[in-house]
């Protein structure tokens, strides 16, 4: 009895490994975060494997029958929308209490949109600090305040509707000049990196409200007063 985590593309269904493909077919029951997403890729792949649908707003009460069909000897899969599971997805809850209950976990290597943004923004990527989604109110001034001294980049996952504002209240704690890089739709015909200063990042994107689109990683450079 085995948990995998698959990752899943993030926009070109190419992007997923042979083995990911192969583990879907063979385990007894996928979770997908949304069943009628991931169905149009198991589609796409003749996986026939039955879904059941596990996401934010079910997984606190879904997780004892998951583990009594595991306990029972089935292997089960978990998928997201796109890209690796628990990673500002469902998925940490459920592994915390597979390892709890002795059940053997595995997470298979695969697609992120973290790692190819950090990679194509041009800003150093040794060392960098991933913060995911800001908290939409409470604590999200806070958390910037905390971003603009850290001495490494820092990486951000952002909503379109939220991208402006997003560069906005950060420029006040990293400056006018920082770099940064806004990288979207990755992987799909429309990719494209915007790098330059958050003030220009901000005002080109007020200018071009018809580049807001698809999913959003903001890349900002550490800082040099550490």
């Amino acid at each position: 009895m085995t948990l995998y985590l698959v990752p899943t593309p993030i926009g070109n269904l190419e992007d997923i490994t042979l083995r990911a493909i192969r583990v879907l077919k063979e385990v007894d029951l996928i979770l997908a975060e949304d069943t009628r997403t991931s169905r149009k890729l198991l589609d796409h792949y003749g996986i026939g494997t039955p879904l059941w649908a596990h996401h934010a707003h079910n997984e606190h009460t879904a997780i004892s029958s998951i583990l009594r069909e595991m306990q029972g000897g089935k292997n089960i899969a978990l998928i997201s929308d796109a890209g690796t599971p628990g990673i500002s997805d469902p998925g940490f809850l459920l592994v915390r209490e597979c390892v709890r209950n002795g059940i053997k976990v595995e997470c298979l290597p695969g697609a992120s949109a973290l790692v190819p943004a950090l990679v194509v923004s041009g800003l150093p990527c040794d060392r960098f600090h991933f913060e995911g989604f800001l908290p939409h109110k409470k604590g999200r001034q806070t958390r910037v305040q905390y971003l603009s001294v850290l001495p490494n980049t820092f990486a951000l996952y952002e909503s379109p509707h939220r991208l402006v504002k997003c560069l906005e209240q950060l420029i006040p704690f990293c400056g006018v000049e920082r770099s940064a890089c806004v990288v979207r739709e990755l992987s799909k015909l429309h990719e494209e990196a915007h790098r330059g200063t958050l003030e220009s990042l901000a005002a080109f994107f007020k200018q071009h409200p018809e580049k807001v689109k698809g999913e959003i990683v903001i890349v900002v450079a550490g800082s040099t007063e550490t």
